[in-house]
């Protein structure tokens, strides 16, 4: 964190000697509808490195808009996962289950 200036010392000093009923808090106003909220708009889940082996085609389909193919595949598999998490009785998708017999 940056050193504060004198001048930032003095502000917050002044503001620690001040009553709470005292500061003016005019130009933020308080909110009380949060219909419009974006939830989780900035939050940042850690991230984790991991190793995955994925088809050709899907990996070049991935690069083919330019940078940011991980974080494309990352919104991907958390759109899927929020899909079927949503479903009752889901697990998730199981692609040798749901083939037909041969």
């Amino acid at each position: 964190m940056p050193t504060l200036t004198r001048i930032q010392r003095q502000d917050i000093r002044a503001l620690r000697a001040k009553r709470d009923e005292d500061i003016d808090l005019s130009d933020a106003p308080l909110m009380l509808d949060w219909s419009k909220a974006e939830v989780g708009k900035f939050y940042r889940p850690q991230k984790k490195p991991v190793t995955i082996r994925l088809d050709a085609d899907v990996i070049d389909w991935l690069k083919s808009a330019g940078r940011g193919y991980q974080t494309k595949a990352n919104w991907l598999l958390r759109s899927a996962m929020i899909h079927f998490t949503r479903q009752p009785n889901s697990g998730g998708p199981h692609p040798r289950r749901n083939r037909k017999a041969k």
